[in-house]
């Protein structure tokens, strides 16, 4: 007979470090009680009320600070344990001196990063998707992450899963009924009756499935790539959009080697900006020419990356030499329907209109623009903002009321649910034993992204993305 011992409780701040006006330590598991009536000399506050408390060092009764003490009784709390909370004022030695009498008590321990959202995980208060919903709210870093997280905390994504996987498993039982009563006078074949209500969950999920990934675009931010020429202006974009100095600029052709990245908010969504390096021939140079070759074999090398990161990118700004008259075939032939045309450096026309004009009808004809800016007197830049984030809105706002997905584990698992469902229906007179193992790895399927079945592989990788004291 095995003995369940109790868990240990744990304690954290639940507040950054450094200096704040208020800090807060959260502790949470059976010692919760004890620790608070030691801290405060006093008897447990009601429930989920903050009271004003003076905290003192329990061995050597020393006062620490004046605060406020809250109690969160077992199971109305986060984590489904005794909870307790001190909040106080946040000075490091304050901070320092309330971890060390919470530490010197017997039963206590440091959480680890996650702990607290594991305990509420076990404790069935959130499901893996509400989990993940919370660790995305941490760190949303713009308006749209804050919704999209929001929505996923409340739920909304994983209840639509459970929903389906109630569904699979209805009909699992009556596909197990036909295999494990085959005698009985049952109505019809059961198997049968399944098929329609399958079809529509196959295109309910596969309806899910073809968003173009807005979900998962928006929690790790739109790729755009700036692209041309050396010395058109890609650095100096890069920075005017940064709004500090993250690229060299130089008039020398070649500055830029690798691929520089920048994170923005525009507009309220997630961008992450990339400068590369400068597109065109580089020559091929004899083994004598030491440095020169070196030099062009980084160079060379650049030019690959920049062409890879516009393989890769979800929007494309091609920036020109308003000056030059020729664009490259090479150059041209990465426009299209993801691209937006940017002729810098018209403050060095004379007569900008007519030159941009020149080559304006064929640059437009598959990318979008050409856009005139000057980066350098900040001439069409806000035109160009504005044309930009209004296409990182129609790539990354919600096409659909449905809860998206956020997350390539939840679209893999969905995925692999539907590709059973569609084997099982598409197997014709296939035998009720094996229809029945194929409802079941799609209902297991369903289950890893909510965390009910067969998650714990996933389930350390996914508590370690938080802070401690989370």
């Amino acid at each position: 007979m095995s003995i369940s011992l109790p868990r240990p409780t744990i304690f954290a701040p639940a507040t950054a470090t450094g200096r704040a006006g208020v800090a807060v330590i959260r502790v949470s598991g059976p010692a919760a009680g004890a620790a608070l009536r030691a801290l405060t000399g006093t008897g447990l506050p009601p429930p989920r009320k903050a009271v004003r408390a003076r905290f003192r060092d329990p061995d050597a009764g020393t006062a620490i600070d004046d605060g406020l003490a809250l109690w969160f009784p077992s199971p109305a709390s986060f984590t489904g344990e005794d909870v307790a909370e001190f909040h106080f004022h946040g000075s490091r030695a304050v901070l320092t001196a309330m971890v060390a009498a919470l530490g010197g008590m017997e039963g206590l321990r440091l959480a680890e990063p996650g702990e607290f959202t594991r305990r509420a995980f076990d404790a069935g208060k959130l499901d893996l998707t509400e989990v993940e919903g919370l660790a995305d709210l941490i760190e949303a870093e713009t308006e749209a992450q804050r919704r999209q997280a929001l929505r996923q905390l409340s739920g909304e994504f994983g209840r639509l899963v459970e929903t389906w996987r109630i569904r699979l498993l209805k009909a699992l039982a009556y596909a197990e009924a036909e295999i494990d009563f085959p005698d009985e006078d049952l109505p019809g074949r059961l198997v049968d009756s399944l098929r329609p209500d399958l079809e529509r969950l196959i295109e309910e999920i596969g309806h899910t499935l073809a968003d173009e990934r807005r979900g998962e675009r928006l929690r790790e931010g739109l790729s755009i790539a700036i692209l041309g020429p050396p010395n058109a202006g890609k650095s100096s974009l890069l920075n005017a959009l940064a709004r500090r100095e993250a690229a060299i600029v130089s008039a020398i052709a070649g500055t830029t080697r690798d691929v520089i990245e920048v994170h923005l908010d525009l507009g309220g969504y997630p961008v992450v900006v990339a400068d590369t390096a400068g597109l065109r021939e580089i020559p091929v140079l004899s083994a004598t020419a030491d440095l020169a070759a070196a030099q062009g074999q980084i160079e060379a090398e650049g030019v690959r990356r920049a062409l890879a990161r516009a393989e890769a990118a979800d929007l494309k700004l091609l920036v020109l030499d308003a000056t030059d008259r020729e664009i490259e075939p090479a150059i041209a032939a990465l426009i299209d329907a993801d691209t937006l045309v940017v002729r810098n450096k018209i403050d060095l026309i004379a007569d900008p209109k007519n030159r941009l004009s020149e080559h304006g009808a064929a640059l437009a004809q598959d990318g979008k623009g050409p856009y005139p800016i000057s980066v350098r007197s900040g001439a069409g830049m806000a035109a160009l903002l504005g044309a930009v984030a209004s296409e990182v809105a129609a790539r990354l706002a919600g096409g659909s009321t449905a809860p998206p997905i956020t997350r390539a584990r939840h679209r893999r698992a969905i995925e692999d649910c539907q590709g059973a469902l569609i084997r099982a229906l598409a197997a014709g007179d296939l035998p009720a034993e094996l229809f029945a193992e194929d409802l079941r790895l799609a209902a297991r399927a369903l289950g890893q992204v909510v965390g009910r079945v067969g998650v714990e592989d996933v389930l350390d990788a996914i508590f370690r993305e938080f802070c401690i004291g989370k």
